[in-house]
């Protein structure tokens, strides 16, 4: 089972000097509400500026600081990669795959031209199926044509053996995503569901078949995937490693999941010699495989070119990819308008060949200095978490010690990666249609993943983003925290800013990270990787204590009038913001300390420890659609943005001081009530 946590859910994104950007260093007071009290709406206060001024985009369900440096930035990419398709490279070199990739993408004309006629091939092969065997052997293959499955198959490290890889298995064939927008009877979940059906309805009749048709076909998708649903666990349910693993010989998987051709299966995916695997969700894979077994062969068949459809919507032509952002960015998120196609195309460059587009802008756009400073602030904020562990009443010394043997342990990524991936192997041919090109790009992954980990050791230099995303993660089963290049950037990071600025936002990210290795999920591995109790008796129970208060608090948030926040979901990352504050200001206060400085410092207005908090709430400046509201709250760990400032800060004890919040003010928690962990 994967867990990355990351710091939030994003867009990939690109990196830009601060002197590209047109802002003042530091604590912007344009962005800000000040008549606002801050004790009402600290949000508000310190972003009504921002939000006023950064109005939703049509092609934007939410838009905040994240997708407003994204704005400044993409042009960069783009400039590189027009350079790039502008001019001739020999064929298997990096620049060709990169400017003819674009180009093909750019070219409207032609994929308009083509439309579906590159699919319809495939799709007759799937309505000619004759027997059981022959269509779960084209399921497997067709998922190299971006066609789902009933569930899903990975290599990456084992969490009970951190340095070895394993096969694992776990849930899928959900084309919403999760459970509840099959089964839940609320209203906002039964809305998405007909339009769901209605879409399956119209895509159908997109690929040529007539209204009865499309409809029997819709009822198969939804048969299938509804009963996928049941077996299915929640989004919360999926936050516990424990329950989520299940490691076996294949000799005894073979055993319990019977009814199957399982050799075929792993042959058709490159992986022989299979001899130990780990099945996530081991009642989820006997449905399927009851499914399989069970559904009748139309049904089955019908649901197969659904998921060939649904996956291959970007490369069929106008037609098919407006009916499928008219459901899943219009209906299901409120976005009114699709981003322009050089933005598309751009996002896909990224998403196959992102270390190659990345090596390249890192080059041009990430000063060294800015590595330089952030692995500075690193190891600050490393010995200030130490301190506040050393803190702890409620912990023991023998906690306490292991926890910061981990936290030095810690394998520390910034900017880029020390070894580039390897893309030579990689077929891009503007020959061949979009579709056929795709199909190439997912065989090429899925090879390159089983030559590259399958019985292998783990690759502790891999990295699960490109360095031109706007984004940091902690990954338990390496213990490492990563920084790429994208996020050093203003609001994020200025050199050119003071210690109150960077501490309250960099800062605030650094330690979010780090604090991940000690949240809900994070605390259960131990400083190689391995999934492992290493808590004093007690302490294990003392933390999760402390924690539900957290889990209680957001649980308490109306997020809209009928909606409440859930906090069980969210409380890795609502722990991990409240440990990256509580650390970042040790930090901060012990930077001030030893520069002769105190809190009480004047810069704009703004004593030092105010501008630490409003630099944290900058961050989260962004305006969202009410659908995306209610679509991210179902599935999204991370809190809405208000909330992330809102419900954060009323548990951090500088704030209240900073800002002389008082008992008479709305965002007021008594200190009894406050979480008190780091």
């Amino acid at each position: 089972m994967k867990i990355i946590m990351t710091l939030a859910l994003a867009a990939a994104m690109t990196t830009a000097t601060a002197q590209t950007l047109n802002h003042p260093h530091g604590v912007d007071v344009s962005n800000m509400d000040k008549s606002v009290n801050p004790g009402t709406d600290f949000y508000r206060y310190a972003c009504g500026g921002w939000i006023d001024n950064n109005p939703l985009k049509p092609e934007y369900s939410r838009f905040g600081s994240f997708d407003a440096v994204a704005e400044a930035n993409r042009e960069q990419i783009k400039e590189l990669i027009l350079g790039l398709s502008k001019e001739k490279h020999e064929k298997g070199s990096v620049a060709q795959k990169i400017g003819d990739l674009y180009a093909m993408m750019m070219d409207s004309v032609r994929q308009n031209k083509e439309g579906i006629a590159p699919i319809k091939a495939d799709l007759k092969a799937i309505a000619d199926l004759k027997d059981r065997d022959e269509l779960k052997r084209m399921m497997v293959l067709n998922s190299n044509k971006g066609a789902g499955e009933l569930w899903g198959a990975g290599i990456d490290a084992d969490m009970m053996n951190s340095t070895t890889n394993i096969v694992s298995l776990g849930q899928s064939g959900l084309s919403l995503g999760q459970k509840e927008y099959y089964l839940s009877d609320d209203p906002a979940f039964t809305k998405i569901r007909e339009a769901f059906k209605l879409h399956i309805v119209k895509m159908f009749k997109l690929l040529g078949d007539d209204e009865l048709t499309a409809l029997r076909k819709m009822e198969s998708v939804m048969a299938v995937e509804t009963r996928m649903a049941k077996a299915s666990k929640s989004r919360v349910e999926l936050r516990d490693p424990a329950s989520n693993y299940h490691k076996m010989t294949y000799t005894e998987f073979k055993e319990q999941f019977g009814g199957y051709d399982w050799d075929q299966y792993f042959h058709l995916n490159y992986i022989d010699d299979l001899d130990i695997l780990d099945v996530g969700q081991p009642e989820a894979i006997k449905e399927a495989v009851a499914i399989l077994n069970e559904t009748d062969l139309q049904t089955l068949k019908d649901w197969m070119q659904w998921t060939l459809i649904d996956g291959n919507t970007s490369v069929l032509g106008d037609d098919i990819f407006m009916q499928n952002f008219d459901f899943y960015s219009r209906t299901m998120s409120g976005q009114k308008e699709p981003q322009a196609r050089w933005k598309r195309s751009v996002s896909t460059v990224n998403a196959i060949l992102g270390e190659a587009v990345g090596q390249l802008y890192v080059e041009k756009y990430f000063p060294a200095e800015n590595k330089a400073r952030m692995e500075q602030l690193v190891k600050n904020l490393q010995i200030a978490l130490a301190e506040r562990i050393d803190a702890q009443k409620w912990m023991s010394a023998e906690t306490k010690a292991y926890a910061k043997d981990k936290l030095s342990s810690f394998y520390v990524k910034i900017g880029y990666p020390n070894k580039w991936k390897d893309y030579s192997k990689l077929e891009i041919d503007p020959a061949k249609s979009l579709y056929e090109s795709m199909q190439n790009v997912r065989e090429w992954a899925n090879r390159k993943a089983v030559e590259e980990k399958y019985k292998k050791p783990v690759d502790r230099d891999e990295w699960y983003m490109t360095p031109q995303t706007v984004n940091a993660y902690y990954n338990p089963t390496t213990n490492e925290i990563c920084f790429p290049a994208g996020i050093l950037q203003y609001p994020f990071f200025d050199m050119q800013a003071d210690d109150a600025f960077n501490y309250g936002a960099i800062g605030v990210v650094i330690g979010h990270e780090m604090t991940h290795g000690f949240d809900d999920q994070g605390r259960q591995f131990d400083k190689e990787g391995n999934f492992r109790d290493w808590w004093a008796e007690g302490d294990g129970n003392k933390f999760k204590a402390r924690a539900q208060v957290m889990t209680d608090f957001f649980s308490n948030i109306s997020v809209l009038p009928d909606l409440k926040a859930n906090g069980e979901l969210t409380l890795g990352e609502n722990l991990a913001d409240h440990g990256g504050l509580q650390v970042a200001y040790a930090a901060f206060k012990k930077a001030q300390k030893d520069a002769g400085k105190t809190g009480a410092d004047m810069a704009n207005g703004f004593t030092a420890d105010q501008r630490f908090f409003l630099a944290y709430a900058g961050v989260w400046a962004q305006n969202i659609t009410e659908e995306a509201i209610r679509d991210l709250t179902a599935r999204d760990p991370h809190s809405l943005g208000e909330w992330r400032v809102n419900g954060a800060l009323p548990h951090i004890d500088a704030w209240y001081k900073a800002f002389k919040i008082s008992k008479k003010d709305p965002l007021f928690v008594p200190k009894a009530k406050r979480v008190d962990i780091w």
